[in-house]
């Protein structure tokens, strides 16, 4: 095994920082430094780095029209034409040190935004006619811009009454079901209640012409926070944008941190923060949660999800206040806050349901990260299940601190005293981790052989192996995986998938993330618009392969059992995001399919799993579903007639709640702690719900359900 200490540091999720330093040649005269510094460190250190010519040019230049303008509704056909000279200039700007193209870009977008304005005030100044034909029509990608100023305005004035329209008709739903005073016996029974607090919930009842009103000003207050933020960006925020629109031209998941950003990104990995728990980006304009983190305040409360993009933010009982377009650092602020306080957060879920989830914020509990598992029965067969949120390690104490791949064996050594003749390993919505326990991890289950292949920018390849000969685990495993099981995760269940150890048995794919990270320090001790220094660039440095040859990069783990999901339709994971790195293959590794004790069951108890998903009546709903909601996420004309809107909105919730209202029944038999945890929290409230609390999400699992009926096909029962 060569190589093998490089290979555990460089992982995807650990944010190991590289004392890699550039040493420069000396830039042109009246040169930005740090834009020197950064792409001469990508050219240096990226996996695959573009040529710096008139192709990284034209990239470089629809990414950060994009970025400013991905919707396409400031820029007119017109703006394009004058911003083209730098189509195929922006290879020569970087190497001379300059934000040539950006800076006329930025100039435009304020000048756009000094035009539009009015037309919002104009438009909102009267009330709207919502008897009309007019339609608006959403696009998941904006097919062009218009054509000069007069369209743009006839454009605005459509998107004005489409944004006034959705909040009409929320408001007049959240009027249903509000009793007059005179009809509210509760209210009048209240011992104490006043004429004043008698009023003020009779005014909630409002007429048309003041809902209407609120619906308009809400918009317009909407649109002049937006333009404030995009205002308010001073050089230090508009250099980071341009910079990390260079960087997603190399990768989506290299990207420039300043200084601060970087310290965000570390408390955002820790899970040792005031707040609710989330991994945040900043995507066209919307703050989108990127991951959850395991036992956060999120977490527990179970509604937020990786993919929603957060579009309002509320403190308790306060006015919700709009954050699109919002810069990512003050979003976050108004979503962080002290432990105990209440924040409500207005999300748009990948199928375009709008949601509100309050959260309670508190500190994370690292317990609730770690490994844990449970026992359930079914068919006569007892079995097991070890939760795996992340591939967490102690690097700061690599040999002495905790790590998943101990405690993943204790959790087996657990279940295996309990009598438990199968297990589940749950990987959905571990984004990964330490590359190092995945291989341990994956060990544990196999004699020793080769795990994962990696690649190196000049096409070097290493083999990462277990070498204990020893197998911890020799029963039937089941995996469970999801679209966001990530990295780490992709590469143990594609390490015993090829093995032919587990199921595996999730939705169509994982994440497809096949590339490792690393931050590499931007040289340089900083000038007047970075007085901090230059911070550092996350780049991509390596390549993982299974061993059977493919890379998990796009294509990630195709489950042995693949169960139908809501959003099959909508395109998730790396091969949504731009510029990501190809599927390719090497050459195989050399390894020997595993051939246990219950290796002829496999096959078997797999067949019958998909006939049993083919023919199930509650999946064919979920398909049926799944086609409705990508049909939506593509391409949508939205009518602007108020009772055309109403009646869309309500057909949309009447097909949710077939799936929401579905009998659904469980065919597990009875979930429970294993005795030991519970013995080892008695006397303790806090720590008993721990233990036990955590159980309650598995109650309707159909993932858990499968499991169950796979093991027990497998068991040969």
């Amino acid at each position: 095994m060569i190589g093998m200490n490089r290979l555990v540091l460089m992982t995807a999720a650990t944010g190991l920082v590289s004392m890699l330093v550039f040493c420069g040649n000396g830039s042109p005269e009246g040169s930005d430094p740090l834009l020197l510094n950064l792409t001469q460190t990508l050219d240096r250190e990226h996996y695959h780095a573009p040529e710096l010519n008139d192709e990284f040019s034209q990239h470089a230049y629809r990414a950060v029209l994009d970025n400013l303008d991905r919707d396409k509704q400031f820029f007119t056909a017109e703006d394009i034409k004058a911003l083209s000279v730098h189509e195929k200039a922006i290879d020569d700007q970087v190497r001379m040190g300059s934000f040539a193209f950006f800076d006329s870009a930025w100039s435009r977008l304020q000048s756009r935004l000094n035009v539009i304005e009015p037309w919002v005030d104009q438009t909102l100044s009267k009330p709207l006619v919502y008897q009309t034909k007019s339609t608006w029509t959403e696009y998941e990608d904006v097919p062009e811009y218009v054509k000069n100023e007069t369209a743009l305005h006839k454009q605005w004035d459509l998107w004005l009454q489409f944004q006034t329209v959705d909040r009409l008709y929320r408001k007049q739903e959240s009027q249903k079901g509000i009793k007059p005073v005179e009809e509210d016996p509760d209210l009048e029974a209240t011992e104490g209640a006043t004429p004043e607090s008698a009023l003020d919930k009779a005014e909630r009842i409002l007429p048309f012409d003041s809902l209407e009103l609120k619906a308009r000003n809400e918009t317009a207050k909407f649109i002049h926070d937006w333009f404030k933020r995009w205002r308010g960006m001073d050089r230090k925020d508009q250099v980071s944008f341009y910079l990390n629109s260079l960087c997603q031209v190399y990768d989506p998941h290299t990207n420039y941190y300043a200084p601060e950003d970087k310290e965000n990104f570390d408390i955002s990995m820790t899970g040792k923060l005031e707040g609710i728990g989330a991994t945040l980006s900043e995507r066209d304009g919307y703050v989108k949660v990127e991951r959850i983190v395991p036992g956060s305040a999120s977490y527990k409360q179970g509604d937020l999800k990786a993919g929603d993009l957060i579009l309002k933010v509320a403190q308790g009982k306060e006015e919700a206040v709009d954050i699109v377009g919002m810069k990512l650092d003050e979003a976050i602020k108004l979503i962080r806050g002290k432990k105990g306080t209440e924040v409500r957060l207005t999300v748009k879920k990948p199928d375009g349901l709008i949601q509100e989830i309050p959260i309670i914020r508190e500190v994370v509990v690292i317990e609730e990260s770690y490994a844990r598992s449970l026992v359930f029965e079914f068919n006569g067969h007892k079995l097991g299940l070890i939760q795996l949120p992340s591939f967490y390690a102690d690097f700061s104490a690599r040999g002495r601190g905790r790590n998943c791949t101990g405690d993943v064996q204790a959790e087996i050594e657990k279940l295996q005293k309990a009598g438990a003749e199968g297990i589940v390993l749950d990987l959905r919505n571990n984004g990964g981790g330490s590359l190092a326990d995945a291989i341990e991890m994956s060990g544990l289950f196999i004699p020793s052989g080769p795990i994962v292949q990696v690649r190196f920018p000049n096409g070097g390849v290493q083999q990462a192996a277990d070498p204990d000969p020893s197998v911890r685990y020799e029963d039937p495993l089941v995996i469970l995986t999801n679209t966001y099981s990530a990295s780490a995760s992709e590469i143990l269940a594609a390490a015993l998938q090829d093995y032919g150890r587990a199921i595996i048995v999730g939705s169509k794919s994982t994440f497809g993330k096949g590339t490792v990270q690393t931050f590499v320090p931007l040289e340089g001790a900083g000038n007047a618009v970075f007085p901090d220094g230059f911070g550092q660039v996350k780049v991509t440095i390596q390549k993982f392969y299974r061993i059977n040859g493919g890379t998990t990069q796009l294509v990630g783990v195709v489950p042995d059992v693949i169960l139908p999901d809501l959003y099959d339709e909508v395109e998730r994971g790396e091969k949504e995001m731009d510029f990501h790195l190809e599927y390719d293959k090497i050459r195989p590794a050399a390894y020997r399919a595993y051939s246990g004790s219950h290796s002829a069951g496999k096959g078997p108890a797999i067949d019958q799993a998909k006939s049993r998903i083919a023919s199930g009546e509650y999946y064919q709903l979920i398909r049926e579903r799944s086609k409705q909601l990508g049909a939506q996420r593509a391409q949508y004309e939205y009518p602007l007639d108020l009772n055309a809107y109403t009646a869309l909105q309500q057909d949309w919730q009447s097909q949710a709640k077939k799936v929401s209202d579905y009998p659904y029944q469980t065919v597990v038999d009875s979930l429970y702690a294993l005795p030991v945890d519970i013995a080892s929290a008695q006397g303790d409230e806090a720590k008993l719900a721990l233990k036990t609390d955590w159980i309650k999400r598995y109650k309707k699992d159909v993932g858990i359900d499968e499991a169950a009926q796979i093991l027990s096909a497998w068991l040969g029962q």
